[in-house]
């Protein structure tokens, strides 16, 4: 699933211009504040579309969830059916087995079977061969005719019929000994050809049911890294919602800050007013005493700002040396440049006056901090990142070289540097607002 990326407007609109400089009348516009309130409103139509976000990844958490469940409900079924096919194989197995010891049992009596055919078979041989060297049942009448007295020929009709039927019982169960031979033969490789046949369907089960379950449990794999995904997604939006939430808190602080301005501004410049018509009057006063012979004293010029301590827009956030400027470097956008410095604690300073939107953790910035400016009626924002400490906390008003902070090595990052960024208006995840902050120090 693919990860969406979020686009959080973390807008800094602070005139602060007043506290360090002198009071201007191109300064003081109508549409400052109302454009800083419009942008507050815009902070939070974003920061509420952000919520409703939250809203929906949780819901799809949930139905993530709910599917996961169903398979794991799934899977234990599964789990169960092959179990059941691993016991029944062993079953089988055990009947296969008690099967071969019938069949090597059966061999045995087998074996003695066909010792007694084959005694049968010697036995009427030698009678066939008895027969065929006497006469046949020639003999048998001679045995009756040579019978002395009635009751000896009863007695040898007896014995005859006694020799006769023995021999006819010999060929019955000869007969019979041959068919029980050959119908367990048939019944026993039956039964041992139908075990082993269940047996291979079981066996087939078996191989059918876990590929099953490694299908679900591939499934499974990728609903916990779409599940995970989303959790992620979630704290970034989050994240971005806190940020957001910060950054109205500062806009609100910007709007009193520039109602004070200017109303400090219209104070002054009644006062000055005030002041020239007093020097007026004065001067006119004088005039007319001296008969407008001698000279007036100059009006005081007005006292100017220190000036900063760079003559561009922003001051230099840190001394160092930049390795690496604004632009595409190994594959992604790299949104600021980096100032390396190896020496311990130096020191990082606000580029400009502002009011700080978010000091925190990240995990992608290390130790960070968000600076909201109005420079010249234009919004900015600034970013510092990986530093070793942070000095000032969210919601702080800071001064133009202001220290707030110590270079470091915290977030992803690799050797010591600061990583700085100019935003023209608002930070975005996909830095779309970056500018190149070099041609502004």
């Amino acid at each position: 699933m693919k990860k969406q990326i979020l686009s959080l407007a973390i807008v800094s609109t602070l005139s602060l211009g007043s506290l360090l400089s002198p009071l201007s009348a191109d300064q003081v516009t109508a549409n400052s504040i109302t454009e800083m309130q419009k942008e507050k409103d815009e902070l939070k139509n974003q920061r509420s579309g952000i919520n409703a976000e939250i809203g929906q990844k949780k819901s799809q958490i949930g139905v993530l969830q709910n599917e996961q469940q169903k398979l794991n409900d799934q899977i234990k079924k599964l789990d169960f059916a092959v179990s059941d096919a691993e016991q029944k194989i062993e079953a089988k197995n055990a009947e296969i087995a008690q099967t071969t010891e019938e069949i090597e049992t059966l061999k045995v009596e087998i074996a003695e079977l066909m010792e007694r055919i084959e005694k049968r078979n010697e036995l009427l041989k030698d009678k066939a061969r008895s027969f065929q060297e006497n006469g046949g049942t020639v003999n048998y009448i001679d045995v009756l005719l040579g019978a002395q007295s009635f009751s000896d020929f009863v007695d040898r009709v007896s014995a005859v019929t006694t020799i006769v039927q023995a021999d006819k019982d010999i060929l019955e169960q000869h007969k019979k000994d041959k068919q029980d031979l050959e119908t367990k033969q048939q019944q026993v490789e039956a039964k041992l050809n139908s075990l082993k046949d269940m047996k291979k369907d079981l066996e087939v089960l078996k191989v059918q049911l876990n590929n099953q379950i490694k299908e679900k449990n591939k499934l499974m794999s990728t609903l916990k890294h779409e599940e995970e995904q989303m959790h992620a997604e979630t704290i970034e939006m989050a994240e971005a919602a806190e940020v957001l939430a910060a950054q109205e808190a500062a806009m609100a602080q910007a709007i009193a800050l520039e109602k004070k301005r200017q109303a400090e501004i219209a104070a002054e410049k009644a006062r000055q007013a005030e002041l020239a018509r007093q020097r007026a009057a004065a001067a006119a006063a004088a005039n007319k005493s001296s008969g407008g012979g001698g000279s007036s004293t100059p009006a005081p010029e007005p006292v100017s700002a220190e000036p900063p301590a760079s003559s561009g827009m922003l001051q230099m956030p840190a001394n160092g040396r930049i390795t690496s400027g604004i632009g595409q470097r190994w594959g992604t956008f790299h949104a600021g440049i980096d100032i390396a410095n190896k020496a311990a604690n130096v020191p990082i300073v606000a580029a400009a006056d502002g009011v700080v939107i978010r000091s925190y953790y990240s995990s992608s910035y290390g130790n960070a901090i968000f600076i909201a400016h109005s420079i010249n009626g234009q919004t900015y924002t600034t970013v510092y990142a990986h530093m070793s400490n942070r000095s000032v906390s969210s919601g702080q008003v800071v001064s133009r070289g202001q220290r707030i902070g110590t270079m470091g090595n915290t977030g992803q990052s690799y050797g010591q540097h600061l990583h700085f960024e100019l935003h023209k208006g608002s930070w975005n995840a996909s830095k779309s607002n970056a500018i190149n902050p070099m041609p502004h120090f």
